[in-house]
């Protein structure tokens, strides 16, 4: 599918000289969240003990090179695999870096490496069918940055999502920063996937995948705000060969602003059917009924029979049940009727590789068999139950501010003055906590030396200048995290390292958040 292009700020922007001297001395970058956006802990073991980290007693793994947890029937407490294995369309497919699909899961969940020495170590969850042990990952990652580079199925299937190979409309994909989201499940701290644009995973050799005219479910829990128009952000079925094999190859849900089959209802996001060569938001592509879905995390569902029917739905992971947004016959175009699954599974990127999408994942599952409307609601239920939210954090952290363009970059206040005026600018995370340590406040407000990250005359066109002023309450010192971006709520607008230039006095800007690593910040 065609992509997106990506904004790249590159318009001509005035500079301010830099004053100070150069620094010396490198120091590793922080990591956490701000008021009313991206997560508590737990353990610091993950208590897994051979290469591909799963537990040698209690988790057996059945096919060779995978590594995956047992999901044991019985639990007393049904989490989605459950409820769909109780309603006969068992999961093929179940990943998540926040929490267990299975109620009695106990194996990995992902796998992250250090940027440091290439270390890698596989986090698991706190209990058994409980959340992901992200204490473990801060402290394997402290000093350094982290890597996704695995994100293992639960289900018996072992089929393990890896960074995706090139394709035939996008290079080879990289993996997602591993702290680069965090939030809150379950009143943990937890860590979800954030994708920009050439972040992918893959598996092109599935087992239990649906392949030609089965029948398969799939949903994904993603974020609502952290989207854009690139494709494709997709999770589910997809080309083995990693190329556009034609119509009906595919059975993905997908979740974004792209408009395909015009005229759309609004502006999206939306949730729709990648059926290939096409993001279908019902009948043959068309549906001014989906009128998109916008909560801060959302329910994505896509369920196809295969030869006749396909279903489209979306909800509010944090409250209330699924809009059906469409449910009926498969596009009558040819190459649908019947569907041509082949069985790879992708998550970030379309089936040809397309990826320059950018979008939020924290959890999600594929079926064998189409799911029925009681059990998809009663999954809905138990996602609603774990309480996704911002997370926590506003109440006086300090530290560093590192960008998601480059980790050893930091948000730094020009030689650390508290003149206002002062530019707010990209500089090597030196260590140097006069220009650095910014205190995220529960006020709004993100401050050093004295005054408030500011911007410029409290306009709001692309471009507007960042600068350090004297704290007043105004509007455009409120900043609030958003799926791993700082927003100005009064604008709408994201701090932007303008161009992706991270040379050291680049001043920051306020432009249109588009999802890019530009626009993504780790805060103390």
């Amino acid at each position: 599918m065609p992509a997106a292009p990506l904004d790249t700020n590159d318009l001509a922007r005035t500079r301010q000289e830099v004053t100070r001297p150069l620094k010396t001395g490198t120091s590793g970058p922080a990591s956490g969240p701000l008021p009313a956006a991206l997560p508590g802990g737990g353990p610091a073991s993950n208590g897994f003990s051979d290469e591909k980290g799963r537990l040698d007693d209690d988790c057996p793994v059945t096919t060779p090179a995978r590594a995956g947890g047992t999901a044991p029937a019985g639990a007393a407490t049904s989490l989605p695999c459950d409820i769909y294995a109780t309603a006969g369309t068992p999961c093929v497919a179940a990943h998540s870096t926040t929490r267990a699909l299975y109620a009695a899961y106990n194996g990995p969940l992902y796998q992250v490496r250090r940027a440091s020495n290439g270390a890698t170590t596989n986090i698991g969850t706190l209990a058994a069918g409980g959340y992901a042990n992200a204490a473990a990952q801060d402290s394997f990652c402290a000093g350094t940055t982290c890597t996704i580079t695995e994100i293992f199925d639960q289900s018996p299937q072992h089929n393990n999502l890896t960074i995706g190979p090139a394709g035939g409309a996008g290079g080879a994909d990289v993996g997602a920063n591993a702290t680069a989201l965090p939030v809150m499940a379950g009143g943990h701290k937890v860590y979800g996937v954030f994708v920009s644009p050439g972040t992918g995973y893959r598996d092109d050799a599935t087992t239990g995948v649906a392949t030609g005219s089965q029948p398969q479910g799939a949903y994904m829990v993603a974020s609502g705000t952290h989207v854009n128009s690139g494709c494709c952000f997709d999770y589910g079925n997809a080309e083995t060969n990693n190329r556009d094999n034609g119509n009906g190859h595919m059975d993905a849900v997908y979740f974004g602003t792209l408009c395909w089959f015009g005229p759309c209802n609004g502006f999206g996001p939306w949730v729709q059917a990648d059926l290939e060569n096409g993001l279908f938001s019902g009948g043959n592509g068309n549906n001014p009924s989906n009128a998109g879905n916008k909560s801060a995390f959302v329910t994505a569902l896509v369920k196809n029979n295969g030869t006749t029917t396909y279903a489209i739905k979306g909800g509010n992971a944090d409250s209330g049940g699924l809009t059906t947004w469409y449910s009926g016959s498969l596009p009558t175009t040819s190459g649908y009727m019947p569907m041509h699954a082949e069985g790879a599974i992708i998550l970030g990127v379309g089936g040809d590789n397309s990826n320059s999408s950018a979008g939020s994942f924290f959890e999600g599952v594929m079926t064998a068999g189409y799911p029925t409307d009681a059990a998809d609601s009663s999954v809905q239920a138990n996602i609603v139950s774990v309480g996704y939210a911002a997370a926590s954090g506003g109440s006086g952290a300090t530290g560093t501010i590192v960008a998601g363009v480059n980790s050893a970059k930091c948000v730094d206040d020009n030689n650390g003055s508290g003149t206002p005026g002062t530019k707010v600018q990209m500089w090597d995370c030196d260590g140097n906590t006069a220009a650095q340590n910014w205190t995220v406040n529960s006020n709004g407000t993100l401050t050093i030396a004295g005054g408030c990250m500011d911007i410029t005359g409290a306009k709001s066109a692309n471009g507007t200048l960042i600068e350090l002023w004297t704290c007043n309450g105004g509007a455009n010192q409120q900043w609030q995290a958003q799926s791993g971006e700082l927003v100005n709520p009064a604008t709408g607008k994201c701090l932007d390292d303008p161009g992706s230039n991270t040379t050291n006095g680049t001043q920051l800007v306020l432009w249109t958040c588009n999802g890019g690593a530009n626009q993504h910040w780790t805060l103390p």
